[in-house]
């Protein structure tokens, strides 16, 4: 029986760093994988593997799959992502095909939910700042004349968005001592109780909570989503956390909010990446800025390529995808 034709659809710099060589041996294992790496479908050497492949591993940097490159690929069945979103290289064209899609979004998730939790308990005690004060002033507080506020004690987190990511920092706070709400247009009271949250409005989401945490996809209903008026509802001293996408968020409003100290915020994305040099959110006290560091890096590279590993094995094997990404469900996912 012959094995399936496959092929590396990335950057080169992502297949070295993603794709080590237990990962390449295991595709080769299941599939007859080509030589090299695609960046490039109008490269010289691109035709003939495209000809020949029916299933492409892809990754960041994978150029976009229209309909002149699928015209090039008759054969192409099936795509495995060892990233997140497909927006950037799975087309309407391919969904038109019937090409099967599957993505390592869920592992990308997990990285992602852990950075959020850790904020959203460090910013409870004011860690980082309590530190930055700590180091200048070489003197502790007296731990009893902290102001009540402070503490992680029965405080309300808000989640923006049941997306995958926001799911599973749902997950995540269960052990500890928070109110969870969450808003979600196609989220229902009944299946937010199960995930062990509150259905509430966005409005009121912002307005009860001490922490929100956004996981909502850039969308173009959701471009600008959290604006002046929603930050202008937040209470006092509570705290805005984005790891979705900057453009979510109106930056403006957010200078003005945590300029006078009345909120704060802790980004890993911004809008645009990287912020201009004299944004005043660059040297704000109340924000924490960080370099898009909360998705998959160092180590955790490893498992999106077991992921991905696991999804190709299961297509040579002739099984569904167990990660499937299905095109009716896009606007829904990060």
């Amino acid at each position: 029986m012959s094995r399936a034709r496959a092929a590396i659809a990335m950057a080169p710099r992502t297949a070295a760093a993603v794709l080590d060589d237990g990962a390449m041996t295991a595709l080769r294992r299941v599939c007859d994988l080509a030589d090299g790496v695609l960046d490039d479908f109008a490269s010289p050497s691109a035709p003939a593997v495209l000809h020949d492949v029916e299933l492409l591993v892809t990754g960041w940097g994978c150029p976009p799959l229209g309909p002149a490159v699928l015209a090039r690929a008759p054969r192409l069945r099936a795509v495995v992502h060892t990233a997140g979103s497909v927006r950037g290289h799975v087309t309407e064209a391919c969904w038109e095909r019937g090409i099967a899609v599957t993505s390592a979004a869920a592992a990308n998730a997990v990285p992602v939910a852990e950075y959020a939790v850790a904020m959203i308990l460090l910013s409870g005690k004011r860690v980082l700042e309590r530190a930055r004060d700590y180091r200048a002033a070489r003197r502790r507080d007296d731990p009893l004349a902290v102001p009540r506020h402070l503490g992680n004690h029965g405080r309300t987190v808000g989640i923006l968005s049941a997306s995958m990511i926001g799911r599973r920092v749902i997950g995540l706070l269960h052990p500890h001592d928070f109110r969870v709400l969450v808003h979600d247009p196609h989220l229902n009271a009944a299946e937010a109780a199960e995930l062990g949250a509150e259905a509430v409005s966005l409005a009121e989401l912002f307005a009860r909570s001490d922490v929100v945490s956004v996981h909502t996809p850039l969308l173009p209903e959701t471009r600008g989503l959290v604006g002046r008026e929603l930050i202008a509802s937040m209470r006092p001293d509570a705290v805005l956390i984005n790891t979705a996408r900057g453009a979510v968020l109106d930056q403006d409003a957010l200078a003005e909010a945590t300029g006078t100290g009345r909120i704060r915020a802790i980004l890993d994305v911004t809008d645009p990446e990287v912020l201009p040099p004299g944004h005043p959110l660059w040297t704000d006290d109340n924000v924490l800025i960080t370099p898009h560091l909360a998705g998959s890096q160092g180590n955790e590279l490893r498992r999106l390529a077991e992921l991905a590993v696991a999804e190709v094995t299961r297509w040579a094997a002739g099984q569904a995808f167990a990660h499937p990404v299905h095109r009716e469900r896009l606007g829904m996912i990060a």
